[in-house]
């Protein structure tokens, strides 16, 4: 006995299975992917996309000040931590908002994909020929002129400049398909994508943009340079930026000024500023520019914009030695209507005053209070009331002891830990105010003189490649919108027959017939032309715009008779 030879189709039990799991998910994926791709699901995600932003306006974010979202969780003990757990301080990165991002991205592409095609398609096609009875259509018009078949033809589409037409011969005589308004579709394609560039231009920003912010004294500061994170106060990086390629570029501010109105409302910010980049840092060549609000330095790709401003008191400590130290620290303006501010000013003994390093900490200085650029006094409590240093003057305590600067623990450039307060190891010696010059001596012969302020500048460098994008994407959107709203679609037929002839009257007889076949369609005589217009989007204005046709492409032509119905 033998055993015949498996056929060639066979398929195992392994095969089959997996074909049938294929057919069983294909249908649902075929219909998750036509709703994903539909223009409703995509406004539906873009109106998502808009409440989902909410939150990162009206909350905190990490990524602008980490200080202010602990406050808020800190003050909100309950709600705080919920909200951190859903990544609501880092709205834009968190994985609901990339999400629906993501989702939309998909949306449009599949969404706008087949409508580009398909306006393709339709901008090669020729227009559609007339239909039957032209006296159906919602706009109708019909009159008798003098002259042949082509020359009325000729002349009606003369008159149809700007339309897409044909011209076709049949046997109830010749037609005219004229058809404009393609630009609509062409426009709303055009905002469609542009949005999807959009998109893609602000996730291009966020993957290889950064921004940093750092404080810059001015009048003669020691400046920066931006070739490092290290460099900046604060440094936001995109997801794809690990600090290593920086545009190098070197800053100082020479000077700063502000105007002000009496009430200390301001006027305008302006700083000088000299700045090294390229073949200059090797030159060691500085080029002057004047940066101001909305007026920011563009070079190498990046830009630098003068965000706030302040004051950095200077103190000169006098120790008992006759060694001095002077301190000029910016301080943080807690009133921005009179930048009245606060900071501390830490300072170090001499090298070999105290050679114990345990001895040198318990003599460390720190001057801590408030600084008033025009100072009023209400009593011994220290206020401002103008923004300019027109009488600077401060209110400070001393405290002697650790300051903390060698321990390895992050503290606050404006505040002493008050940990190292409430373990005494540092003490309070003395609280005074002082106007600038003036100075005052400690227990142990210790001199602290205020020498006054000097401006510093708050300076963001920004770097965004897609930004120049979002600009082209923004304004073509706006433009393909505009062509969308404005644009209409609007479809036009003519059909010259002769008086008689077939096609006039309703209902009449097919094409390809003839009522007498001693009639030559192309002498001349009277003729009947029919008109009539169809609106493919909206009919607001159509009926008079189709009367204006009408006329149009009736006039100069012979007319034995014309009505119309």
């Amino acid at each position: 006995m033998t055993t015949a030879p498996p056929r060639a189709d066979t398929k195992s039990p392994k095969t089959r299975g997996f074909g049938s799991i294929l057919r069983l998910l294909g249908r649902p994926i075929r219909i998750l992917w036509r709703a994903l791709t539909s223009m409703g699901t995509a406004l539906v995600l873009l109106f998502l996309l808009a409440v989902a932003a909410v939150p990162g306006a009206l909350l905190p974010q990490r990524s602008l000040n980490d200080a202010k979202v602990e406050q808020y969780i800190a003050e909100h003990n309950i709600i705080g931590p919920w909200l951190n757990r859903l990544q609501f301080f880092e709205v834009f990165s968190s994985f609901w908002f990339t999400a629906i991002y993501a989702l939309l991205f998909i949306s449009l592409v599949g969404c706008l994909t087949p409508r580009m095609i398909e306006h393709v398609k339709s901008m090669r096609a020729v227009p559609v020929p007339a239909p039957r009875n032209l006296s159906r259509l919602p706009k109708y018009a019909t009159a008798e002129v003098v002259g042949t078949q082509e020359s009325v033809a000729a002349g009606i589409s003369e008159r149809l400049k700007g339309w897409r037409r044909v011209t076709r011969h049949t046997d109830e005589g010749t037609e005219i398909s004229a058809e404009k308004g393609y630009l609509r579709e062409f426009g709303n394609i055009v905002f469609h994508f542009s949005l999807l560039g959009l998109l893609v231009a602000i996730a291009v920003g966020k993957l290889f943009g950064y921004e940093g912010n750092v404080i810059v004294i001015a009048n003669g500061g020691p400046g920066v340079c931006s070739s490092s994170p290290a460099a900046f106060d604060s440094f936001r990086a995109g997801n794809s930026v690990d600090g290593t390629s920086l545009y190098p570029m070197c800053l100082r501010v020479n000077d700063f000024q502000a105007h002000y109105l009496p009430n200390g409302q301001a006027l305008s910010f302006a700083s000088n500023i000299d700045y090294q980049a390229g073949d200059d840092l090797a030159a060691g060549t500085w080029r002057p520019y004047r940066l101001e609000v909305n007026h920011p330095l563009r070079i190498g790709g990046d830009r630098v914009y003068l965000q706030g401003h302040g004051y950095a008191p200077t103190f000169t400590v006098t120790f008992p030695n006759g060694q001095k130290r002077t301190q000029t620290l910016q301080w943080r303006p807690d009133d921005q209507h009179t930048l009245l501010s606060s900071g501390v000013i830490r300072v170090d003994p001499p090298g070999g005053m105290y050679p114990d390093p345990s001895e040198r900490r318990k003599h460390q200085l720190a001057i801590m209070g408030l600084f008033a650029p025009t100072a009023e006094l209400d009593g011994t409590l220290l206020s401002s009331k103008y923004p300019a240093a027109n009488d600077p003057a401060v209110a400070i305590d001393i405290y002697r002891g650790d300051t903390g600067l060698d321990t390895g623990r992050p503290q606050s450039l404006f505040t002493l830990d008050p940990r190292l307060i409430e373990q005494k190891r540092l003490t309070k010696v003395k609280r005074t105010n002082l106007k600038q010059g003036e100075e005052v001596r400690l227990d142990d012969g210790t001199v602290v003189r205020f020498d006054g302020a000097t401006p510093f500048v708050n300076l963001q460098v920004s770097h965004d490649p897609g930004q120049v994008w979002v600009l082209v994407f923004a304004m073509s959107m706006m433009g393909g919108l505009l062509v969308s709203l404005i644009v209409r679609r609007r479809r036009v037929w003519a059909r010259i027959s002769p008086v008689g002839g077939l096609g006039v009257p309703p209902g009449g007889r097919r094409g390809g017939e003839r009522s007498d076949p001693g009639i030559d369609l192309a002498s001349g005589g009277t003729v009947n032309v029919e008109l009539g217009g169809l609106a493919r989007t909206d009919n607001s204005g159509w009926g008079n715009e189709f009367e204006k046709l009408a006329e149009r492409m009736l006039a100069d032509l012979p007319e034995p008779s014309k009505e119309k119905v």
